[in-house]
């Protein structure tokens, strides 16, 4: 490992890992969610530097044990997050400070039976998206929950939306989500349409061949630009003004990416990781960029990451962990800090990356 590089052995497989949001200093507390345990945790963590051992010790502060599969983690505001499982339900934990100068972790509110084959089978609910305090659910059965953290019941559900497992979803507006399945296909949903319908507004594919989607985000500041990896580890951009077909796609990965992710305050570099232990960051940065793809002028107003000719051997890439040979399961950033969780039971903190 790089004297940047951090791991802690955490006993579980990480399924998901998520800084906590803060708003005026840098946070130095996150979360995690594990799988393939009978019962699996939710558990909180916080890390101290001191100038005398510069090393990064994450420890758990507090654990609640989570039935099914963590599948995702998104935070609604800095100390409220939902969680979704693969047995069909969501929760919704809630980052607190005790009487003692400490933190509590508890469940506030649940959101049960949110996907299901039928009333005895329960389906895995494979993503979820917020937009402020609304949240949109995808599963295995097909169906798309909308919901809101104010309410225990479904706003809108969408049954049957599709014909084969959701894989991952994202809000592009507060009425409008983007779902990708397994066969490829990305469809965008008016979540909000006084009659619910099975029919989306628009319907496109990743490429001609049976790719699934796994994993879906969009540019901080252009949220028409969507990025979308698959299980054949490409990366995908897409302008949604004109979304029949991608802008470019990125030979990526060697298996299936697993989570891509744009710095929030730095959308000239990306992130991503996949199911073959990869861990890498893209610079898109101009000054990068070779003279011939720019056609010897500097792209300045226009979003590089739309440039037709944009390729792997184009972009700056860096690999920010050795390979473990398990999968690289998930990963989140925050200014010059990036976490992500391994199959081989640990999580790494990477301090200190460049812009």
């Amino acid at each position: 490992m790089g004297e940047n590089v951090h791991g802690t052995f955490i006993s579980e497989k990480p399924s998901k890992i998520r800084w906590k949001p803060e708003e005026l200093f840098e946070t130095q507390t996150f979360l995690t969610g594990s799988w393939d345990n009978e019962i699996n945790n939710i558990k909180l963590w916080t890390y101290k530097v001191s100038q005398e051992d510069p090393d990064i010790y994450p420890f758990v502060l507090k654990t609640l044990p989570f039935k099914g599969d963590v599948t995702e983690i998104k935070f609604i505001n800095s100390n409220t997050a939902v969680v979704s499982s693969s047995d069909g339900y969501a929760i919704l934990i809630r980052v607190k400070n005790d009487q003692h100068g400490g933190f509590e972790l508890e469940e506030i509110s649940r959101f049960s039976n949110l996907h299901y084959f039928n009333k005895f089978e329960s389906s895995p609910c494979t993503g979820l998206s917020v937009y402020d305090e609304d949240i949109v659910t995808v599963g295995e059965d097909g169906r798309i929950n909308l919901l809101n953290a104010r309410q225990s019941r479904p706003i809108q559900v969408i049954e049957n939306a599709d014909s084969c497992t959701l894989k991952c979803v994202c809000f592009l507006k507060h009425n409008e989500v983007l779902t990708g399945n397994m066969r490829g296909q990305m469809k965008i949903w008016d979540i909000r349409a006084t009659q619910s319908t099975n029919t989306p507004t628009s319907t496109f594919i990743l490429s001609d061949e049976y790719h699934g989607a796994t994993c879906v985000t969009y540019h901080p500041t252009q949220r028409h630009v969507v990025l979308t990896g698959s299980e054949d580890g490409l990366i995908s951009v897409w302008d949604l003004r004109q979304n029949m077909y991608p802008v470019t796609t990125l030979n990526a990965h060697t298996q299936a990416v697993a989570e891509i992710q744009f710095h929030p305050s730095h959308p000239n570099k990306l992130f991503s990781c996949s199911m073959g232990s990869e861990l890498w960051a893209w610079n898109s940065n101009s000054k990068y960029i070779t003279n011939n793809m720019l056609n010897m002028t500097q792209i300045s107003d226009e979003n590089i990451w739309l440039n037709a000719d944009l390729s792997k051997d184009k972009l700056e890439i860096l690999s920010l962990m050795p390979n473990l040979n398990l999968p690289m399961n998930s990963l989140d950033v925050n200014r010059d800090k990036v976490l992500c969780g391994c199959d081989n039971e640990a999580i790494y903190v990477i301090n200190n990356i460049e812009y």
